[in-house]
């Protein structure tokens, strides 16, 4: 699909996606970058700046006004009402002049008399077009997921054709155009310069009422399951030549901080942007460098205590790491085993977390680390200040979403392990651990779907499909990001809900995952070496034997060493589990057969249960 364009292209948020007062929202949008903004009506009445104040301080922003919205339920069967409503639309043009924006959004009506007649439609509509362009203005007229009688795009754009008014053309909204399963290929029937204004956000599949949809889930791009850079390419083809504005209803993201669910935003765009299927020159958009690959974890690290890093070590040796290397300069240790590397930072101070160990950074290896950390940049991924010693390897570090450190690296000769001093002891088998399979993170409620938007156009992860678990302690979300050959992995989880003073024992858990190629051999080498495994109630096995079926043989396997298990119709998976070290982090060791490609999440609940049951005091 081609696509030219002969203006750079324009980026638009609708304070409607962010949180606080009008001041907080524009401060936030313009920081983030962004070129104008769409206002949402409630915004500016809540406002104590009269329309003129508030442009003359959008301009002070470098912002422009590019969409003034919503007006509703222009049309009706009743000419009276249709009259009052042409009479409140001459107001809003009043104030659109003094915002100095041209287009307002008018919705399809969702009024019981709203009108069915097409022709009497597009006469109504034609009316109030006229009224606009005797000023100047235009109207941009969307067909709403929910209206009574227009509820898609091409009943939209039928009543626009009708009307042919120069002041009237179409707003295109991706969530009203697919959510309703519309074909996008249709917009080339639609004259560019009947395209008026566009509004994207993407949402997660979901089997509900559209309305609740539409106001309480969507998502910025590349957050849920739309296909955007398919249907923006399709706008763009068709020669649209506006902004490209984002519009999401979202009860978390307007309890976020604005400054940094706008920055969310404006990396959605760039993601966005980066995979539409055009000259990306003639958009006068900047390229950030491609996602280089990532072929494994070059480590993960632990911060650690006094009290929690002597526990953590005991751990790591029990399941068959050894303690490798002392960093030159920092209190930090290297346990390895197979190509799976452990640090053990105690450099952090934090009295008030006595005991607490927690991931605190994962090291990726990366083709071309240095291009990594650029691309990280260009998609507004903050850069962390590091301290190293003049000898010390030069690693680039941003931050996630939750806090994690994620560094690129590469491991070999010249690399960051030169920074250890050998301890004189080296790594042997060990207890049949190969490397790093995934890791873990609870991310905060709030930074959920931001994360996943992280690791995907940072890093050039791929998101799998979003689960859910009932676990004992509420419902529990999982997403897991990975890359195209799998050598990197990230599960992430989130607790809905949580309320109150009644807790699980292990609160925002992590853990680090470590392949073995014959778990059953691996945990027969961890129950020998005192490994602080997790108890499995037999309840489970005798379930799994009820509903699988499985081998004798591996049946009584799983039952001696303590194994989870799941399969699907391309492999299975067994695992175990040790117990949680330092209040936060365990540990497991997992076995991939076949091909299958996920995490065990069926096993969490039990595994959960099994954790609060050793963490709870005995009555």
């Amino acid at each position: 699909m081609s696509v030219s364009l002969d203006r750079p292209v324009r980026r638009t948020i609708a304070t409607v996606c962010l949180s606080g007062t009008l001041e907080d929202k524009l401060v936030a949008a313009a920081a983030a970058g962004f070129d104008g903004i769409e206002i949402f009506e409630p915004d500016l009445i809540a406002s104590p700046w009269a329309p003129k104040e508030l442009a003359a301080r959008c301009a002070g922003l470098g912002l422009s006004v590019d969409l003034y919205q919503p007006f509703r339920d222009l049309d009706s069967t009743d000419p009276e009402r249709f009259a009052r409503n042409l009479r409140r639309a001459g107001h809003k043009f009043d104030v659109m002049a003094e915002l100095g924006t041209d287009t307002v959004l008018v919705c399809s009506s969702v009024a019981p008399d709203a009108v069915a007649d097409p022709d009497r439609l597009a006469e109504q509509l034609a009316a109030a077009a006229e009224l606009a362009d005797e000023r100047g203005l235009r109207i941009a007229y969307e067909a709403l997921a929910w209206g009574r009688h227009v509820s898609t795009w091409d009943r939209s754009w039928d009543a626009v054709r009708r009307a042919a008014s120069p002041a009237l053309g179409l707003c295109l909204d991706s969530f009203h155009v697919l959510s309703r399963g519309g074909d996008p290929a249709g917009f080339a029937e639609v004259p560019g310069e009947k395209l008026f204004f566009l509004q994207l956000a993407d949402a997660p599949h979901m089997d509900m009422d559209v309305l609740q949809w539409s106001r309480h889930h969507r998502l910025f791009p590349g957050q849920g399951a739309f296909d955007l850079p398919a249907f923006l390419g399709h706008v763009l083809a068709a020669g649209y030549t506006g902004p490209l504005s984002l519009e999401v209803f979202n009860d978390v993201f307007r309890q976020s901080d604005p400054a940094r669910a706008a920055v969310d935003a404006m990396r959605s765009l760039l993601w966005l942007e980066e995979g539409l299927a055009v000259r990306r020159s003639e958009l006068g958009l900047t390229t950030p460098p491609p996602a280089p690959a990532l072929t494994g974890y070059a480590f993960t690290e632990l911060a650690v205590d006094g009290v929690s890093g002597p526990e953590v070590a005991g751990a790591l040796a029990a399941l068959g790491f050894t303690h490798t290397g002392q960093h030159r300069s920092k209190p930090v240790q290297l346990w390895e085993q197979g190509r799976a590397r452990v640090l053990l930072n105690a450099s952090v101070v934090r009295p008030a977390a006595a005991g607490v160990a927690e991931v605190a950074a994962l090291a990726l290896e990366s083709e071309d680390p240095g291009r990594s950390a650029e691309r990280a940049e260009a998609l507004l991924a903050p850069v962390l200040p590091r301290t190293r010693g003049a000898t010390e390897a030069d690693l680039s570090a941003v931050a996630a979403p939750d806090g994690t450190q994620v560094f690129f690296a590469r491991t070999g000769p010249g690399g960051w392990p030169a920074d250890f001093l050998p301890t004189g002891s080296v790594a042997g088998a060990g207890a049949g651990v190969t490397a790093v399979d995934h890791v873990a993170l609870t991310q905060p409620f709030d930074s959920f779907d931001e994360a996943g938007l992280f690791y995907r156009s940072v890093l050039g992860l791929e998101p799998e499909a979003v689960t859910e678990v009932a676990a004992p302690f509420g419902l529990v979300r999982s997403r897991a990001v990975t890359g195209p050959d799998h050598a990197v992995r990230l599960a992430l989880t989130v607790s809905l809900l949580r309320r109150g003073e009644w807790a699980p024992g292990v609160p925002a858990p992590q853990s680090v995952a470590l392949a073995t190629d014959d778990i059953v051999a691996t945990a027969r080498a961890l129950r020998a070496a005192n490994a602080p495994l997790l108890p499995v109630p037999a309840n489970y096995h005798d379930d799994l034997d009820a509903r699988l079926d499985l081998d004798p043989g591996l049946l009584a396997d799983i039952r001696e060493c303590g194994l989870f298990y799941d399969e699907d119709e391309h492999g299975r998976y067994l695992h175990l589990v040790t117990e949680v070290l330092g209040s936060r982090v365990f540990f497991e060791v997992v076995q991939r057969v076949g091909g299958y490609d996920g995490y065990g999440t069926v096993n969490a609940p039990v595994r959960m249960a099994a954790h609060r049951r050793l963490r709870t005091p005995p009555e």
